[in-house]
């Protein structure tokens, strides 16, 4: 009760005399599509209190003689109850104000479409008007899954408007799922079991690198991987125009390139370099088998898509990688040949401790050179490069940003 007499205290311009306060003019019937939306920014408000707890961001006002009487947003979680919907909670409070569990004259305003029990729970406190803002495609009871308002047998109608701020509440409810969705798929990866077919190296096998600051991005769940963790680096601004693919060859890693990811993500762009199953931070299967070069562009292909990479440049230390720019030509904008030896030192032998973990490499020798002599719709540069120097590195990127600017 306290915490509801200060959101009072703190909203005073809610509560002003209507001026439409007239005979033949009830407070629901002349309230004016402004009112609604001045309305719903406050529901919106709620929403958003929803989603700083953690709740799904629904959020609702209850209206009465132009005055808000109740707001409230979801708290299921937090309250242990499945009831707990925003607009259950402001019909308690409105009822409990007014000493009624008729809410006669209010209008509620909802920020998602109600659900069958909070309509329902609507149509028994005789409420006679709800308005509410983004439609509700699995529950909602209001015209998109069913609508309990329009059943004529029901002996009360309450009207409904819908779409109010729509775009705005939407946009929360997508926000907040999208987070939740990033946030379960990161606790899933973390938690994945390695599989029994396959090693992975330890961190510390890795402490202590040189110039290789990044933070590790794992995937899993690509429909080809069947649980295998695939390690890859993913720096640079999201929304630059222009991404990066860097492919280790069968004697190397991601390390390679880590002073031309850092060249090119200065230049503003978008990095992304993977270790290949079997190499690097990826998990590694015990049978070289397991591993060909169709089975591996799929799985880039795989996660080209899923970081929703555009305006691709494919760099790669062997023609036979242009066959991945080829099954997916419409993201690719270009091809980065690298002529540079063959990587060496400990930084490169720290991925495999023992002979079990040397399937990837063992697989790759024997590997070709890939399809050649097709057409490739797209500019191609080929460049000599010291990988592991420094200055030759910066000297390739700064080359290669100007030669394939969009």
């Amino acid at each position: 009760m306290q915490a509801m007499k200060e959101w009072y205290k703190s909203h005073p311009y809610l509560f002003h005399k209507r001026s439409n306060d007239r005979p033949g003019c009830d407070s629901y019937s002349c309230m004016s599509e402004f009112d609604d939306s001045i309305w719903m920014r406050e529901a919106l408000t709620q929403a958003q209190a929803a989603m700083q707890a953690g709740e799904v961001p629904v959020g609702a006002v209850l209206v009465h003689g132009g005055r808000v009487i109740a707001a409230g947003h979801n708290a299921p979680i937090a309250g242990h109850d499945p009831t707990a919907h925003a607009e259950m909670a402001v019909l308690r409070a409105a009822a409990r104000r007014l000493g009624n569990y008729r809410l006669d004259g209010c209008t509620l305003y909802v920020t998602l479409e109600p659900c069958p029990m909070c309509s329902g729970a609507m149509l028994h406190a005789r409420l006679p008007r709800v308005v509410y803002g983004a439609a509700d495609p699995k529950t909602g009871a209001a015209g998109s899954v069913v609508n309990l308002f329009a059943e004529p047998l029901l002996n009360h109608q309450t009207r409904v408007e819908g779409g109010v701020l729509a775009d705005e509440c939407g946009a929360l409810l997508s926000d907040f799922f999208r987070a939740r969705r990033r946030e379960q798929r990161a606790r899933q990866l973390a938690a994945h079991p390695l599989r029994d077919d396959a090693l992975r190296t330890p961190d510390s096998a890795f402490a202590g690198l040189s110039d290789y600051p990044w933070a590790p991005h794992h995937v899993s769940d690509l429909p080809l991987l069947a649980g295998l963790r695939l390690h890859y680096l993913d720096e640079g601004p999201r929304d630059a125009t222009r991404s990066w693919l860097l492919l280790h060859g069968g004697d190397g890693w991601s390390y390679e390139y880590r002073h031309l990811l850092a060249a090119l993500t200065m230049a503003g762009e978008r990095v992304v370099a993977p270790d290949l199953i079997g190499f690097g931070k990826s998990d590694k299967p015990k049978r070289a088998t397991a591993l060909d070069p169709a089975w591996h562009r799929q799985v880039l292909l795989e996660l080209v898509d899923r970081l929703e990479l555009r305006h691709v440049v494919l760099v790669a230390r062997s023609g036979g990688w242009e066959a991945l720019a080829l099954a997916a030509a419409g993201r690719f904008v270009g091809v980065l040949l690298l002529h540079a030896p063959a990587p060496h030192g400990p930084a490169y032998d720290a991925p495999f401790p023992d002979a079990g973990h040397r399937a990837g490499p063992r697989a790759c020798a024997s590997w070709g050179e890939g399809e050649g002599g097709q057409p490739a719709p797209w500019r191609r540069l080929a460049e000599r490069c010291e990988l592991d120097d420094p200055q030759s590195a910066r000297h390739v990127a700064a080359r290669a940003v100007e030669y394939f600017q969009l």
